[in-house]
């Protein structure tokens, strides 16, 4: 098997799993479902499946190679372009999409340009991927046999798909579902506070190779990434989109932002759950979920309903399910804290002073480098971390280049640590990515480094930890050169920012 379809089957094991949408599961899982009517809908099975090989013409002379799954019987049913990806597994993806089928629903799964049987070269989320994708959907849409009511789900590479599809407007596209998605493939994936992430070096390889090259040769964010990006287009991201993503998942940054750039037509779901579909870790939300969404606005029934409220959300080592009509939850508020010379992580810094760290150079796994940590005294009671950790890093290089990551960790009494988010930066970025500033060695800087989002309870007698270095591999290349970083701290030091409620 190649490399791509082991991927592939790894992405996709869990939608050929059975249903557990009320499989018991203790809170730390999240395997129950939230109390809302939303998540347990379903309706009986009413059709056979008829499945056929079809070529879908492209507007430039292409075509693309789907298979398409129809409901054994005669009339027009709406349809939904299942998973749209590189990776060549039609037949698992089939019948995964075959519980839709048996509903009312056709389903297309299909190669993307240059994966599988569909000609051409691999470019993924180009704009001509994009096209392609478009083209699919007016085909669909226009068949004797389609209503012409078409939505889009996918996970990952598709969920990316779904989402970018979505912003070029198709006119039949009623509604989509992207479950790990991006704002932006360059932040959320490549260039990762505008140093390359090590971590997608993998995927390159078995998926596109061709990206190993073309990546390396945009470090900036210019139109190249403009093209493979949703926050470039917000204002067209204006149909019905139900976002499903994972507190654990390397997506949710972009997932909760594309939420707040489009609050009146975006729902977020975010879960325990890490990279994948959630119907396999166990599920809380399951493809009953998924179909009242389809029912609603592919299909129109009325009795369909939507989620309670706009956000759901899991609590993570905390209460489980909670909803809310916003992001981050109504009452929420921000802390100041300030990071010491002797450690500690207080709201009332201590005297002015600096400590210094070597960069790490060696960009091979378990070389971590220097670091320093800060830590809080054990809370008195729980606090709930809820959206974005900021920390403003106040820095001096020896270098003219320096990179910034900040790990913030759960401390529990016993020493155990659990990382809750991490967010990095390049400081010649500390402008935006669009240019690079070098920084004049020996002079200090702020720089503001966003962590992922977060949704934690830090329970009563655990310690926040903050560590800053200059790697963090693989999230990010030890790329950093050699040198070392001064943080200036206590008074008018580096402070952070926590969101809680």
């Amino acid at each position: 098997m190649s490399p791509a379809r082991v991927l592939a089957a790894a992405l996709t094991a869990a939608l050929t799993l059975p249903l557990t949408a009320h499989a018991p599961a203790s809170a730390a899982t999240g395997g129950e479902t939230p109390a809302d009517p939303f998540f347990s809908y379903d309706r009986p099975a009413t059709y056979a499946v008829r499945t056929e090989r079809v070529s879908v013409p492209l507007r430039d002379g292409g075509h693309l190679a789907c298979d398409l799954h129809r409901p054994d019987a005669g009339g027009r049913f709406p349809v939904i372009v299942y998973d749209y990806t590189a990776y060549d597994d039609l037949a698992n993806l089939g019948k995964a999409a075959a519980y839709y089928v048996t509903r009312g629903y056709v389903a297309a799964v299909c190669n993307a340009r240059g994966s599988g049987d569909s000609p051409g070269r691999l470019d993924p989320f180009s704009a001509q991927e994009q096209h392609d994708n478009y083209d699919l959907i007016e085909w669909l849409g226009t068949r004797p046999w389609s209503t012409g009511k078409v939505g889009q789900m996918g996970l990952s590479y598709g969920g990316h798909s779904t989402l970018l599809v979505a912003v070029n407007k198709p006119p039949h596209l009623a509604a989509i579902i992207p479950v790990d998605g991006i704002s932006d493939w360059y932040e959320n994936t490549i260039y990762r506070g505008g140093i390359y992430s090590a971590r997608i070096r993998d995927w390159q390889r078995q998926v596109a190779p061709d990206t190993l090259t073309t990546y390396a040769r945009h470090p900036l964010y210019d139109d190249y990434w403009r093209e493979r990006s949703v926050k470039a287009r917000w204002e067209n991201l204006d149909v019905p989109t139900l976002e499903i993503a994972g507190w654990r998942d390397r997506y949710r940054a972009g997932m909760v932002e594309n939420f707040l750039a489009r609050p009146g037509n975006v729902w977020l779901v975010a879960g325990p759950w890490e990279h994948g579909w959630p119907a396999g870790q166990p599920a809380a939300i399951g493809n009953g979920a998924y179909l009242a969404w389809w029912d609603r606005w592919l299909a129109g029934r009325d009795d369909a309903p939507l989620p309670a409220a706009k956000v759901t959300s899991y609590e993570m080592e905390g209460a489980g399910w909670r909803q809310f009509r916003s992001w981050p939850p109504p009452g929420a508020r921000t802390r100041r804290l300030g990071l010491n010379a002797d450690g500690t992580i207080t709201a009332r810094p201590g005297a002015q002073a600096t400590r210094t760290f070597t960069v790490n150079t060696d960009p091979g796994p378990g070389t971590a480098g220097e670091r320093l940590a800060f830590q809080t005294e054990p809370y008195q009671r729980d606090l709930v971390l809820a959206g974005d950790i900021t920390a403003r890093v106040k820095a001096a290089f020896t270098a003219a280049d320096g990179n910034i990551a900040v790990i913030a960790e759960d401390v529990a009494p016993d020493g155990t640590a659990t990382r809750i988010t991490q967010g990095w930066l390049k400081a010649s970025h500390r402008f935006g990515h669009e240019r690079a500033v070098p920084v004049r060695p020996g002079r200090t800087y702020e720089l503001d480094v966003t962590t992922w989002p977060v949704h934690y309870r830090l329970a009563a007698g655990h310690r926040l930890r903050i560590t800053v270095a200059s790697d963090d591999y693989p999230e990010i290349d030890s790329d950093a050169p050699a040198g070392q970083v001064k943080l200036r701290l206590g008074r008018g030091g580096t402070e952070l920012r926590l969101t809680t409620r």
